[in-house]
């Protein structure tokens, strides 16, 4: 996975298509301290419920999304960001198409 180009200003949400029945990402940026990836989306696609050992932000670009913590549903919208807890269950529906941008935070 190539990051984005550095000392450039960045469309983030033109940086990642939608594709029917996908879900594409793109790394943006890696570090030792964590990293920045974009998602798109397309509606009804999902991430199962799992865990990280990291703190994650999820900052809606476009569209709507269900992220559950812990089972527990909260509807986002583009402008929407929810930080996940390290170690805490989620899982992350589109419920329309939607771009998200992922930052993890290493402990």
């Amino acid at each position: 996975m190539s990051t984005a180009p550095k000392s450039q200003v960045l469309k983030m949400a033109d940086l990642a298509a939608y594709q029917e029945g996908s879900v594409v990402s793109r790394q943006i940026t890696k570090a030792d301290a964590g990293n920045v990836t974009l998602f798109a989306f397309d509606a009804g696609q999902e991430l199962s419920e799992h865990t990280a050992p990291f703190d994650a932000l999820v900052h809606i670009l476009d569209g709507e999304a269900e992220v559950a913590l812990a089972g527990v549903p909260y509807a986002l919208t583009a402008g929407d960001a929810i930080i996940m807890p390290a170690d805490v269950p989620h899982a992350l529906k589109a419920t329309t198409k939607f771009k998200m941008l992922l930052t993890m935070v290493r402990k």
